[in-house]
């Protein structure tokens, strides 16, 4: 971080400009430099910086020089503008408007400044390309920007190097250190092996040569020649290179690892994948049926971001009779960041085209009955949740007999968002579980227990982690949270098994009593008091209504006992009724053109 400030300085750039470069452009986390040593606290950096100073010398660090406290953090922190906590930082936020501190405003002496700069888009065309010519279109670029990043990537490379045989075993170390504590996509030896070992090591040899790097150290000579040079890079499938013992070290095999069927692991080390990982019973370019020589059945779903499509629910069918005619079990899992981010409307469209609203009556029905054959299945259901589970993606976990979900879960209903209302069987769980927690409670009115979860609904509202969703009511008490995103797996396939031997039996088909038109006469009532007050719009107003309609179970008396069925077809009538509406279109559109919700 102390390299990119001084860097940014020497080539002139904002602080905007760089945290634009140093987000998601570069594979890293999006508050990027300056905005998450606001996060931090400045004060923060400063005693780490201190700590630097106090502990390292020049003999000891070539790169010493380098840690002295920035002139313009010095001059932020007298000013006690601490970042985040103190309202201004490197940033600073008055009313709507997001300011940057200027070194050279007010005649040099330093002030706030509209923010917003972006980098120059070619340089971001330069990011997208292969990590060999990627390096190279940067380092051989005349722009400040492009020039900047070659600059800060090679002081990486040649930091991690100069003083790995120190401050770690191995490589690998160094590489997944930097992936989890900074939000990095790969770490420094990654990239550099990935984009041409001996080439980059070249690059960076010459630059300090030249004196452009920031110290004159060279690189050490098990980066040119020996083992590392020999295999292209610090990372092979027998381990990683470790210079104080001068040799590929292999991971380290303890028994918690045995729970970690794909642990996450570094570039070049040949790890396995889940992709093809067991014994695969069917596979589409949709869906993939496959199990790890247990008796239960993993459905990994393959189509982008894991969207269920016509084909994925045709696929979520097969599974399912597959695991009540072989099967112990059936687990929903998937290796990434993703377990569903819900229906794929873009596969629904042209059907709609063709054939109007009655093709997409129909394809909701179909999702809605895979949703149902997962509740009420012979055989113990789980949803393994990691990272995003949306829309239909949350409706395909709280429909399983039992979730196992990672920490960082984000689950919600979001069908607001393109205009819609959850269509695959969302509200009727909203509904349902309303019911049940009626019926345990000295309190039997419906409406306290239908608030909090109709207004997550209506608001979109996600789940932040695997504890809030269960505040919010997408997991139950009964559910299990899993501290360890790699355990995910093996806790789910144990969880199925446990439960199939214990005599697992789905829950019976019930009626439940529904809130009904007084219910919803109190809901549409403080709904009109939100648009009136210009806190939603008409249309989010006209969608909350259609929530409301459907989790209170339509046009009856307050305590009708309905079926799942029956709140499932009112879901199908308010989604497809929803779907000719001109405002939900342009919000459906505007989301697939832009990835960004649209506010009419």
């Amino acid at each position: 971080m102390l390299a990119t400030m001084y860097q940014a300085e020497k080539f002139g750039l904002s602080y905007d400009v760089v945290d634009d470069l140093t987000g998601k452009k570069l594979g890293r986390a999006s508050s990027g430099t300056f905005r998450t040593a606001d996060v931090v606290g400045l004060d923060t950096m400063a005693h780490v910086i201190k700590t630097l100073q106090d502990n390292l010398n020049a003999e000891t660090d070539p790169f010493y020089p380098h840690f002295a406290t920035p002139p313009v953090l010095a001059r932020l922190l007298e000013m006690g503008n601490l970042g985040q906590k103190s309202g201004a930082g490197f940033y600073k936020k008055v009313g709507r408007d997001i300011l940057r501190y200027d070194t050279s405003a007010a005649d040099g002496k330093g002030d706030y400044v509209p923010s917003g700069q972006k980098a120059n888009e070619v340089v971001g065309r330069m990011l997208k390309k292969p990590a060999g010519e990627r390096l190279k279109l940067l380092r051989d670029a005349e722009g400040a920007e492009p020039r900047f990043l070659w600059a800060i990537l090679r002081d990486q490379f040649h930091y991690a190097a100069v003083h790995l045989h120190t401050v770690a075993e191995s490589a690998r170390d160094i590489d997944l250190a930097m992936r989890w504590g900074f939000g990095l996509q790969q770490g420094p030896f990654e990239l550099w092996q990935e984009a041409g070992w001996l080439e980059v090591a070249t690059m960076i040899q010459q630059d300090i040569d030249a004196g452009k790097a920031l110290c004159k150290a060279p690189l050490p000579d098990w980066v040119f020649k020996g083992p590392v040079a020999d295999a292209g890079g610090v990372h092979t499938p027998k381990g990683s290179w470790s210079a104080s013992a001068q040799r590929f070290m292999p991971r380290h095999q303890l028994k918690v690892f045995q729970r970690q069927y794909f642990r996450e692991d570094v570039r070049g080390a040949d790890a396995p994948r889940a992709e093809t990982a067991g014994t695969t019973v069917y596979e589409d370019d949709a869906i993939r049926l496959w199990t790890m020589d247990l008796p239960v059945l993993i459905v990994s779903i393959k189509t982008k971001m894991h969207a269920i499509s016509p084909d994925v629910v045709e696929g979520l069918l097969r599974a399912v009779d597959m695991a009540e005619a072989s099967y112990e079990g059936l687990v929903i899992w998937s290796n990434d960041e993703m377990f569903s981010v819900g229906a794929d409307l873009q596969a629904m469209l042209p059907a709609f085209m063709i054939a109007g609203v009655s093709a997409i009556d129909g394809a909701e029905q179909e999702l809605q009955q895979a949703m149902l054959r997962l509740r009420y299945s012979n055989i113990p259901t789980v949803a393994a949740v990691r990272g995003l589970a949306l829309g239909g993606g949350c409706e395909m976990a709280v429909y399983c007999a039992h979730r196992v979900a990672a920490m960082e879960s984000y689950i919600g209903l979001v069908e607001v968002g393109v205009g819609l209302v959850p269509g695959a069987g969302g509200l009727t769980y909203i509904a349902r579980r309303a019911a049940e927690h009626a019926a345990v409670s000295t309190n039997k009115d419906l409406l306290p227990f239908l608030t909090e979860p109709f207004t997550a609904a209506a608001m979109a509202k996600v789940g932040t982690s695997a504890l809030e969703s269960r505040q919010i009511g997408y997991l139950l008490d009964s559910d299990t949270i899993v501290a360890h995103k790699d355990e995910l797996l093996y806790v789910a396939l144990t969880q199925a098994r446990a439960m199939y031997q214990s005599n697992y039996r789905p829950p019976l088909r019930r009626t439940f009593p529904v809130a009904g038109r007084s219910g919803i006469a109190t809901i549409k009532g403080s709904l009109v008091n939100m648009r009136d007050g210009g806190f939603i719009s008409e249309h989010d107003f006209h969608i909350a209504s259609q929530i409301a309609h459907v989790v209170c179970g339509g046009d009856v008396d307050a305590g009708t006992l309905v079926s799942e069925e029956y709140l499932m077809a009112l879901e199908r009538q308010a989604f497809c009724a929803l779907v000719t509406n001109e405002k939900t279109q342009e919000r459906i559109m505007g989301m697939m053109s832009t990835g960004k919700p649209v506010r009419n």
